[in-house]
């Protein structure tokens, strides 16, 4: 018997889970960053081992769930999650052992950027991909 690919599903415009989940998913994620950002240092959390690229790995999953809870609002999104950055930045900086340092915030805007270009990256190799089989 020989392997046989299943066919790709049919292209969509729209997601595949309903824009409800979506948005909960966003909000889940969202809770949850603030959560481990406001911890206390000497609380166990999960963490990628750098700071930076904590930052950089929570914002990008942000801007790719938020990307499909708020679809066509890329711009709205961004400047939201940027200005959710900054006021984490804030709090922590009401937070014993923690700071607020603008290199975190920086790292936000790198994690937001490369979140984007994931998802286009995504998008584009999808279309491909349907293109192909088409």
């Amino acid at each position: 018997m020989t392997y046989k690919p299943s066919p790709a599903p049919a292209p969509s415009s729209t997601p595949a889970l309903p824009l409800w989940a979506w948005r909960l998913a966003f909000g889940s994620c969202a809770l949850a960053v603030l959560v481990l950002a406001l911890v206390p240092t000497d609380v166990p959390v999960p963490s990628t081992g750098w700071d930076k690229s904590n930052h950089l790995l929570a914002f990008s999953v942000m801007v790719l769930l938020g990307r499909r809870a708020c679809p066509g609002r890329t711009a709205a999104v961004l400047a939201a999650l940027l200005a959710y950055g900054a006021l984490i930045e804030v709090l922590q900086s009401f937070t014993p052992n923690r700071s607020a340092q603008l290199q975190d915030l920086a790292a936000d805007a790198v994690g937001l950027a490369l979140g984007c270009g994931l998802d286009r990256l995504t998008h584009v190799m999808r279309r491909l991909r349907n293109r192909q089989q088409a």
